[in-house]
């Protein structure tokens, strides 16, 4: 009997990936990648055609059972009512509506009100941000919207013929990120958007899907799962299960908790998104975390593993100097206008083992410290999982465990999110969740540091009086 082929899409800020698995066992069969263009916003017709490239790289889909996409979260693809993309998609890290954001926080009843109706505070990054950065900047194309699609569902769409709006699905997990959705009633908040577009008019969403079930198929008649946003669709190509903290460090970084309860952090260090299982995911995003090991790489004239092994080298804390890794604002502190900082400087510590340490150490520094919200409400983190292209840095897992003081796990470079997809696709084709063979881990332990964490609090706090002098 021919074994079943399902495919799983990463169609990520940078690139598209795509994965061809064995349904039953979750043996890679085959893969592809194609790039995405740079920037802050681009026309999804790139997606596209990215995609054909990696699904030709990959062997095509002729022998393939089902398919499932995953995303980017939380960008605002405009459509009108002919079904044609009104202006180039604005991407989760175009900070233009950072001013929308905090303005639609007070609207929504201010910070407590907001987090309860949608389990977050609002920055730039979310959907609904946009929409009102439209209202306010574009009025022409804000009357021509008709639906709203978030960068999966478009695909997702656009799989299906991309002409019926009653054909456009998402998933919970990605919905819960634009801002006027409830992970906790798995409704839309309507009445939210329609604060956003300055208009009580009609707009089209994406239906939820089921997130086991297909939800459509491709034009030749391949099923279509609902796919996810890409944190979620990573910790399900994970297994992750209640109590683990994932901490995925790409171009940004993400820590996300997979948790049986919803959260609603009224102080905004903490998104209230949902997984990709009918569970929660309390995220921690930040905008700078593998670009920070560039620049150090760049100051140093060393490589990647090279500042890994230096950072090794020095002690704990790098002798009190303190990096604040925000190169191009942050979006966790909410400082989409903040610069970086190297502070604590002496004669005797500026050195490039202290400097590779303090830059590895901010990167985990800014996502752990914001977790100190879910451990004060009882979360119990039972596993540490360390993910993402910087997890292969040696020094990574080490500090990272020094700075938590527990044992972490770091995983070989592989394509979670898509993994994740296809896992998904799997799950709906077979009828039960499959059982695939995660890969071998590495685990660290180094001699815990209590006041690497405080550094960086210090500096934080000090970096906030800073901002508001002008020279």
């Amino acid at each position: 009997m021919s074994r079943k082929l399902v495919a799983g899409v990463d169609s990520s800020t940078q690139s598209v990936k795509v994965v061809i698995r064995d349904a039953d066992t979750g043996d890679l069969v085959r893969q592809g990648k194609a790039a995405h263009p740079d920037g802050t916003e681009v026309d999804p017709a790139h997606w596209l055609s990215a995609l054909d490239k990696a699904t030709e790289a990959a062997g095509g889909f002729s022998d393939v059972s089902a398919i499932s996409v995953a995303g980017q979260q939380h960008g605002f693809v405009a459509i009108d009512k002919d079904a044609k993309v009104i202006r180039p998609a604005l991407l989760w890290n175009d900070l233009r509506s950072a001013k929308a954001a905090a303005d639609l926080n007070q609207e929504f009843g201010g910070p407590n009100e907001t987090a309860k109706a949608i389990g977050s505070i609002l920055v730039a990054s979310f959907t609904v941000s946009k929409v009102r950065w439209l209202a306010e900047n574009e009025s022409e194309n804000a009357k021509k919207l008709a639906a709203i699609a978030l960068p999966h569902d478009w695909i997702s769409w656009q799989l299906q013929g991309g002409v019926d709006f009653n054909n456009l699905f998402t998933d919970r997990s990605d919905a819960s990120g634009t801002g006027y959705f409830s992970s906790v009633t798995n409704q839309y908040r309507k009445d939210l958007l329609a604060i956003a577009l300055k208009d009580d008019r009609e707009i089209h969403l994406p239906k939820i899907a089921t997130f086991d079930q297909f939800a459509g198929h491709t034009k030749s008649g391949i099923p279509i799962a609902a796919g996810a946003g890409d944190n979620a669709a990573a910790g399900f190509g994970l297994g992750a299960k209640s109590g683990d903290l994932i901490i995925s460090l790409g171009t940004s970084g993400t820590a996300f908790f997979v948790s049986d309860t919803p959260t609603a952090d009224p102080t905004g260090a903490v998104a209230g998104f949902a997984d990709l299982t009918g569970r929660y995911l309390p995220l921690v995003c930040t905008l700078n975390a593998a670009r920070v090991l560039d620049v150090a790489s760049k100051l140093l004239g060393k490589t990647h593993d090279e500042i890994g092994y230096l950072a090794l080298a020095a002690k704990p804390g790098a002798q009190g100097l303190t990096m604040l890794p925000y190169f191009e604002g942050e979006r966790t502190p909410n400082r989409p206008n903040a610069k970086g900082l190297l502070a604590g400087i002496t004669n005797s510590n500026l050195t490039a083992e202290n400097i590779s340490r303090a830059a590895i150490e901010a990167i985990l520094c800014s996502l752990i410290d914001s977790f100190d919200t879910l451990k004060s409400s009882g979360a119990k983190i039972e596993r540490v999982m360390v993910i993402g292209g910087a997890a292969k840095n040696p020094g990574v897992g080490p500090i990272a465990s020094a700075i938590l003081g527990r044992e972490v796990m770091t995983f070989p470079p592989m394509e979670l999110v898509a993994d994740g997809a296809a896992r998904q696709a799997a799950w709906a084709l077979l009828g039960e969740l499959p059982s695939w063979k995660i890969p071998d881990v590495i685990t660290s332990f180094e001699k815990h540091s209590e006041n690497v964490l405080e550094q960086h609090r210090k500096l934080k706090a000090n970096s906030e009086a800073l901002d508001s002098i002008t020279f």
